[in-house]
């Protein structure tokens, strides 16, 4: 979990420095430090200098850092900008150079992010299910029932957006309030999902809102030591009934094996023309152990579908998190539940390595690191973007003092907030 969570903010912290870095070298301007984590009072695990610019990594894994000659950041070096500005100096280059500069760490981790989620598209997801193949029409969950859907509603749209991917019909933001137009007996109907609809979704423990299930469940294959093993299911069995409940569409039958988990069921099938009823035990996770067969024609991502996907992916991720911020700040969120520090991002990432879940959680916390340091806090590269900007407008520079004191303030702010997430994650623990 450590471990994890180490590499996946050193991807971050280095590729987002870099970008600074970048930037900065590229109009001439001379970087003095390049770490990953902070050195604070000095203190380094390993460093080197080249002619320039000292490189190293910090004992204090809470970040990185540029140290950009002429600029004030968090080294707070007064007495370098006491000195006669330089050439080679960031205070002396035009505000449009500085901007750019400030702007491209965030630039740099929305691209990793986005090609992470593609690499993740391509490399482990490989193919699609494409909501045209769906001829049959979705299954609609009791939440999804709730709501509006039925089984047998076929998805046109997402907003009035037409989606190639059936799994774009289930994304955070459809989870987070949308309107999905169904094709429901020959005619077209809006259904709104509500803004709060999520946390009934997150209640379930389990995707169970709308899929494409409404097929008939036969057997494909038996996991080895399953329930489903011991009592003799077999390939090519056809599920029919669960004690008096019809279950003849693989969708319903999830739902009624999901409510029976840790009881025992009489699970009814047809096996050639014998009709044969098991009587068994569900497990505690409301599975017997069987997968069945899906009638879907699936189709490969190729590189530039996957690129196209994965930066869309991306965009949708980073849309639902700001949204996310939006309800906390407007209190219909606790942000007690919500928000994490590093302690909570390591439980996200789990104990146990999963390469999948790993990529998938470093592209998320990329686009994240995007949003969050765009943001106009002073100190993060939002408030230098905001305070450059305004220079351009007005075409009149802050002065140095002010900017100091600026940065001040933004680091009190940053540190509380660091404080805060700390404890509360803390807390959670208990």
């Amino acid at each position: 979990m450590f471990a994890q969570l180490i590499l996946g903010l050193s991807i971050l912290v280095i590729l987002h420095e870099l970008g600074h870095f970048l930037a900065a070298r590229m109009f001439g301007i001379r970087v003095e430090k390049f770490y990953l984590f902070f050195d604070a009072w000095g203190f380094k695990l390993f460093h080197f200098k080249t002619k320039r610019t000292e490189y190293g990594i910090g004992w204090l894994p809470f970040g990185g850092y540029v140290k950009i000659a002429g600029m004030i950041d968090e080294s707070m070096d007064k007495e370098a900008m006491k000195q006669p500005p330089q050439p080679w100096e960031f205070r002396s280059k035009p505000a449009w150079q500085r901007l750019i500069v400030m702007v491209a760490g965030v630039f740099m981790n929305l691209v990793l992010g986005s090609l992470i989620f593609a690499f993740v598209t391509f490399h482990y997801e490989k193919e699609y299910l494409p909501n045209s193949n769906i001829t049959s029409g979705i299954f609609a969950y009791e939440t999804a029932r709730n709501i509006g859907f039925k089984t047998g509603d076929k998805i046109i749209a997402v907003n009035g957006d037409k989606i190639e991917r059936f799994k774009d019909a289930m994304s955070i933001n459809v989870l987070l309030g949308a309107t999905i137009s169904v094709e429901r007996d020959g005619k077209t109907i809006n259904i709104k999902v509500p803004e709060d609809f999520y946390k009934t979704y997150k209640s379930n423990n389990r995707d169970f809102f709308i899929d494409a299930t409404n097929f008939h469940p036969v057997v494909d294959s038996v996991i080895p030591g399953s329930t489903a093993e011991k009592n003799g299911l077999k390939k090519g069995d056809k599920v029919l009934m669960i004690d008096t409940v019809n279950a003849s569409v693989y969708g319903k039958f999830r739902e009624e094996i999901w409510k029976c988990k840790g009881k025992a069921i009489a699970l009814r099938t047809i096996r050639n023309k014998d009709t044969l009823t098991k009587n068994m035990q569900v497990d505690s996770t409301g599975v017997i152990g069987i997968f069945c067969k899906v009638p879907y024609d699936f189709k490969q991502y190729s590189f530039f579908s996957a690129l196209t996907y994965g930066t869309s992916d991306a965009l949708s991720n980073l849309w639902a998190n700001i949204r996310g911020m939006g309800r906390i700040f407007s209190g219909k969120e606790n942000a007690r539940e919500s928000l994490q520090g590093p302690i909570g991002i390591a439980h996200i990432y789990g104990g146990k390595w999963d390469w999948l879940r790993f990529w998938s959680i470093t592209g998320l916390l990329s686009m994240i690191l995007a949003f969050m340091n765009i943001l106009p806090i002073p100190a993060l590269d939002g408030g230098h973007v905001i305070f450059t900007a305004i220079e351009m407008i007005t075409r009149r520079k802050f002065s140095d003092k002010f900017m100091e004191k600026v940065q001040m303030v933004g680091m009190v702010i940053i540190l509380g907030i660091m404080v805060l997430v700390i404890f509360n994650d803390i807390l959670k623990l208990f």
